[in-house]
């Protein structure tokens, strides 16, 4: 087994342990095996070509998320902003553990964690096709069930900020998708001008 197999499987374990489900497809799943996999997925059709640091960044960007509890931190943005980037700092630290174990070198492994991280975001290619690949699994599979739980306006305001986070090539792919009548209209209302 070469070392990214070993590493994928050391991600897909760990994150089988979430203790959330999803049903997609009749198949039940763990969230985070499920969203890593997906991701994984999206990595690989916006970027074929893609290098070993961002494969393994994109099996294990998540990995571990349900250890650390949102409602562990306050309410409101400031909260919601600090969680992130503990949880982003988390998830690197674990990776990191996992890639040295399986004898990644210390080179492979800080790429990665950049990836995780999202350091240079704009700048760095692989980062950002991280972040579309980040949006169209939102795209793809949480935002229906968003819908039903936010205002209108409020899902327009987050529709216009992933489409922000997005390049080109996020923007085809997100315009590609199969989506509910009302998930389109909202799409469509986001995007138009004021």
């Amino acid at each position: 087994m070469s070392k990214l197999d070993k590493a994928f499987e050391l991600f897909d374990d760990y994150n089988k342990r979430s203790p959330e489900r999803i049903v997609w497809e009749n198949v039940e799943y763990p969230v985070e095996y499920f969203y890593a996999i997906k991701l994984h997925e999206w990595v690989t059709k916006l970027t074929p070509e893609a290098d070993e640091s961002l494969l393994l960044a994109s099996r294990c960007q998540h990995i571990g998320r349900w250890e650390i509890a949102r409602k562990s931190y306050p309410d409101g943005r400031v909260g919601y902003l600090k969680w992130r980037s503990d949880l982003a700092k988390y998830h690197a630290g674990i990776a990191a553990e996992i890639l040295s174990g399986v004898g990644y070198d210390e080179e492979t492994i800080s790429r990665v964690k950049q990836i995780v991280l999202k350091q240079r975001l704009r700048s760095d290619t692989d980062v950002q096709t991280m972040e579309n690949a980040l949006c169209l699994v939102f795209l793809q599979y949480q935002y229906d069930d968003l819908i039903a739980k936010m205002t209108e306006e409020k899902m327009i305001d987050i529709l216009r900020k992933t489409w922000g986070k997005m390049t080109i090539p996020g923007h085809e792919a997100a315009l590609s998708l199969q989506y509910s009548e009302v998930g389109r209209d909202l799409i469509l209302k986001a995007l138009k001008e004021d």
